[in-house]
């Protein structure tokens, strides 16, 4: 798809400005003539015809028009009205880029001249990461599936057009199996049952499989049976997890695990590294377009091998280790232990000798570099969905870093992080889109911003 040039662009917007007021005053002028009854103005295609109405028409009806609706279009997915997970499942890919491009423009267009989107070639089936609930329908049947949005009602999904379909089969498997074992699936009234999620990940490149089962409590009735029948229908899977979560809680994981099967984490390569990954680990769900990701933003940092770096919200520490071999030194922060243990494992396997992990909140770390005076080339920050916080960006303009590279996942939280940044010392210098969310809403951005010579 061609992207039309900034100059392009403007002439569309004014095109659209003047065709929507010529609309105005061709209503206007509409209802001046209707008012005085004159029809002489009218165009002859326009006119009223003679004679008796089409048979099955909507005038033959007695219906307005106007109020007519076109047939409704067959949904690609049968649960797509009902589950809200895939809001654009039936918009066309080229329609899904030009809105999202327009969404980022709009949100930080003010700042920097946003690049053309970073399009995803095979835009189903990529999510390595699926977590269907279980429980019962308001008929009390068991079933599996996902949220209907906004709601704890369980719509039952047996393939989705996003997810890997090695993960859909592995939970039916499961789902059908509970009951030839006596596991009840969990019920959120009564607070009974054993069963509340099954969570897969699957790796791209090296295909191996974590399946994590979720259960109310830790007792697991006939567990031995129960993983040898699963391993016999997927003898892919590479490890079996048993996650305790007892809690009334909307998180989906417990902090207390019990490994079934192989050694509890699958690995998988991403830009050449290998990377651990646990069920509790932050990974980009998808790995084909997180791979373009993380080069675009390693290539706006301009690495000689000099710099000293800094992987803000570095989870496993991939952005780090990646960049590792084109810097002097990386410092990964990250609070999460779980999230510490894979990061430090990861920056061993790779013999990346020249990163630190550091287990400290990046915001507080950050303060006390800048009190004893130490420098630092290039920040990476990856936030969540919330954005930064003023402390954070107040901690990195202190910090004083040559570029900061911004990887965000929200462009409404981005362009409030530009807007305070921005007053902090920093210019943004190039911005791009990159689609990691085909058939959602969801857009990645990777920004750059230096620090103001002024």
């Amino acid at each position: 798809m061609t992207f039309p040039d900034h100059q392009t662009r403007k002439e569309e917007a004014m095109t659209r400005s003047q065709d929507k007021y010529q609309k105005k005053a061709d209503k206007a002028e509409f209802k001046r003539i209707k008012k005085s009854g004159k029809d002489e103005t009218f165009r002859e295609s326009e006119k009223p015809r003679r004679g008796r109405p089409e048979k099955d028409t909507d005038h033959a009806r007695g219906k307005d028009p106007a109020e007519a609706k076109p047939p409704k279009k067959k949904s690609r997915c049968p649960v797509s009205s009902r589950c809200g997970g895939c809001t654009m499942i039936d918009i066309d890919y080229d329609t899904q880029i030009r809105q999202k491009q327009e969404k980022v423009d709009n949100c930080i267009g003010d700042y920097v001249w946003v690049d053309p989107i970073i399009r995803m070639k095979k835009t189903e089936h990529y999510r390595n990461k699926v977590t269907s609930v279980f429980g019962f329908d308001r008929k009390g049947k068991p079933v599996c599936g996902i949220y209907r949005e906004g709601t704890h009602e369980i719509v039952p999904v047996k393939e989705c057009l996003l997810e890997d379909l090695r993960a859909d089969r592995i939970i039916q498997t499961i789902f059908e199996l509970l009951p030839s074992f006596k596991i009840p699936v969990y019920d959120e009234k009564t607070r009974s049952g054993l069963v509340r999620y099954v969570q897969v990940r699957t790796a791209h490149r090296t295909r191996e499989i974590m399946v994590t089962i979720v259960t109310a409590e830790a007792m697991f009735p006939s567990r031995n049976n129960f993983v040898k029948t699963l391993l016999k229908a997927h003898p892919e899977i590479t490890t079996i997890v048993q996650n305790i979560n007892d809690k009334e809680t909307t998180m989906v994981l417990g902090s207390r695990e019990n490994v079934l099967f192989g050694k509890g984490c699958i690995e998988d390569e991403l830009c050449g590294k290998r990377f651990r990954i646990s069920s509790r680990s932050f990974y980009q769900v998808n790995s084909l377009q997180t791979e373009k990701l993380y080069n675009i933003a390693i290539d706006y940092a301009g690495l000689s091998g000099k710099e000293r770096i800094m992987d803000a919200y570095c989870g496993i520490g991939t952005i780090g280790i990646i960049a590792s071999d084109k810097c002097r030194e990386v410092l990964s922060v990250e609070l999460n232990r779980e999230a510490v243990k894979d990061a430090r494992y990861n920056a061993q396997i790779n013999n990346a000798d020249n990163v630190r992990i550091v287990a400290e909140d990046a915001t507080r770390y950050m303060v006390d570099l800048a009190e004893r005076g130490e420098q630092l080339d290039v920040l990476f920050m990856d936030p969540p969905r919330s954005g930064s916080t003023t402390e954070f960006l107040r901690a990195a303009a202190d910090l004083g870093p040559k570029k900061i590279v911004y990887v965000s996942c929200n462009p409404d939280t981005l362009a409030r992080d530009l807007d305070q940044i921005t007053e902090m010392g920093y210019d943004v210098k190039k911005a791009v889109p990159v689609d990691l969310f085909p058939y959602t809403t969801g857009v990645e951005t990777i920004v750059l911003m230096t620090r103001s010579k002024s």
